[in-house]
């Protein structure tokens, strides 16, 4: 009863102020004040083990709630996205675009611009991702701190005991109400690989940039692939793409993978091999030993191919980062490393016929859900939101994506091969329309007419289903069909809203109108 009292008194003394910048009112303080003291019998109401961007999010959202919250870091706070992926990374991407952009001569003279030979710092292009994974994570301890979070520094794990996380650093343990688990994942390397983070590294040696290999070989062609892939080819590296499945970029949408793979694969000096496995990877001596990478078939495992490079990277995917967290005290299985949840983020003891585990979440990468920040994020929220009584679920179908090269690919909901099979047994006909960025005055002025957008829906009731974009911005571009997607907004809806004139959201606005048969100017 007490949390209910004053989880209202937060809602009447903050709902006067809740979309202002206004301070906190006296009483806010107050309510939050009887909040950091109301549970005796435990030391937080909310104990969070992991603080990368779900676990971050979710600390931000339980102390406006007013709940006593305590994050266990890990010395990491900021997780793998801000500290080693997706803040560093768009930094090398961001320095190396420009590079590519000054060495493109044919695109700068028809923009009517001449600029000398280009030449680029590469320890000043690293020292630029890691000064900004610096300054946001310094954003993060500061927000945390503002808002009165505990933020304990070791490692938590849980103990076996109802409520109990321990401090692996200091061995004390401390009582909360409700446990959220957010550590996050690491990259994966298959067996034989052999990673030094020096010759053969993952995306966490990547970003430290610490040469730019001639010839680099990238073991994958997802995400995390394709944009090491973008940076190496803007600053002078030839690529070698190692895929284990028989296409390039096997989980993009097929229509879309193709246009990437002309953009982003074919105009550049890259080459690949698909269908191959790199069942062995010995790492070399920059300058004096190459990498050797032994490949076999995939489906034979006969040896195929050796190759000598300077660098591997090894973007294979990440694996939950669950070892030694006490879940098996718990009674907790896990699949290949990952947390069984149900649809509110609370743990099950295993995926099938599981039992659930009462006051533990599990957000983020360790769910595998969607192993996205933002995913986390949302998932952390949403945990926040079911501990205080408010149902809650995430709608991961709404959620966006993006890859950051250049030009981007962005999408949110399945691929057109996952909606045609979808469409078939749910029993609604599917539609689809297109955007071109060829056609769009702002997209032609920077010179960027490549990409375009496509918009899958349901025809029975309008609802957007899907959209899939490739082309300059795409990643900002596919925030307004995310909205959609979580919203229901039809295409019908879509078709006369007013998009700004003129601006690459254009490009949007005509695959909107094309599909309820419009035509957009």
């Amino acid at each position: 009863m007490m949390r209910v009292s004053i989880f209202s008194l937060l809602l009447i003394a903050s709902s006067s102020s809740a979309f202002t910048a206004a301070p906190r009112s006296n009483a806010f303080r107050h309510a939050l004040s009887m909040a950091d003291a109301a549970s005796s019998d435990f030391d937080f109401d909310v104990a969070i083990i992991g603080c990368g961007v779900g676990g971050h999010g979710a600390a931000l959202h339980a102390r406006a709630q007013g709940l006593k919250t305590a994050v266990f870091a890990g010395n990491d706070v900021g997780g793998t996205c801000v500290n080693r992926g997706c803040v560093p990374s768009k930094a090398l991407l961001a320095a190396s675009g420009r590079v590519r952009e000054m060495k493109d001569a044919e695109h700068l003279a028809s923009l009517g611009i001449t600029v000398p030979e280009v030449s680029y710092d590469r320890s000043a292009i690293a020292a630029h991702a890691k000064n900004l994974a610096n300054r946001v994570k310094g954003n993060l301890e500061a927000s945390l701190k503002g808002l009165s979070v505990d933020v304990i520094e070791g490692k938590g794990s849980l103990t076996g005991v109802a409520h109990e996380v321990k401090d692996q650093s200091t061995g004390k343990v401390y009582r909360a109400k409700d446990i959220i688990l957010a550590p996050g994942s690491i990259p994966f390397v298959p067996p034989g690989i052999t990673v030094d983070e020096k010759t053969v590294y993952t995306s966490d040696g990547a970003l430290e940039l610490p040469f730019v290999p001639e010839w680099v070989a990238i073991i994958g062609s997802g995400y995390i692939g394709l944009e090491f892939s973008d940076v190496y080819t803007a600053l002078g590296s030839e690529v070698t793409f190692i895929e284990a499945l028989p296409m390039l970029m096997p989980t993009f949408d097929r229509e879309i993978a193709k246009q990437a793979e002309r953009f982003l694969i074919r105009e550049r000096a890259i080459d690949y091999r698909t269908g191959v496995f790199a069942a062995e990877v010995t790492p070399g001596i920059p300058g004096e030993k190459p990498v050797t990478i032994k490949m076999i078939d995939a489906n034979t495992k006969e040896h195929v191919e050796t190759l000598e490079v300077d660098a591997c990277m090894v973007a294979t995917g990440r694996v939950p980062n669950t070892k030694n967290m006490g879940l098996e005290d718990m009674g907790i299985e896990t699949n290949r490393g990952f947390v069984a949840v149900n649809e509110k983020m609370q743990v099950m003891t295993k995926a099938d016929g599981g039992e659930l585990v009462p006051h533990v979440y599990c957000i983020g990468d360790a769910n595998g859900k969607m192993m996205l920040a933002h995913a986390a994020s949302a998932q952390g929220i949403s945990a926040v939101e079911n501990i205080v009584g408010r149902s809650h679920v995430v709608n991961h179908d709404a959620v966006p994506a993006a890859c950051f090269t250049h030009p981007e690919i962005s999408m949110v909901g399945p691929t057109e091969e996952q909606c045609i099979e979808k469409a078939k047994k749910e029993g609604w006909t599917l539609g689809k329309s297109q955007g071109n960025f060829r056609a769009n005055s702002k997209a032609l002025a920077e010179g960027e007419g490549n990409g375009i957008a496509k918009v899958l829906f349901n025809k029975d009731t309008g609802k957007v289903v899907a959209v899939h974009i490739i082309g300059i911005h795409a990643a900002d571009l596919i925030q307004e069909c995310a909205n959609a997607v979580a919203a229901g907004t039809t295409v019908q809806e879509l078709s006369m809203m007013v998009h700004t004139h003129p601006t690459l959201s254009e490009v949007m606005d005509e695959a909107f109108k094309g599909a309820v048969g419009m035509s957009s100017h």
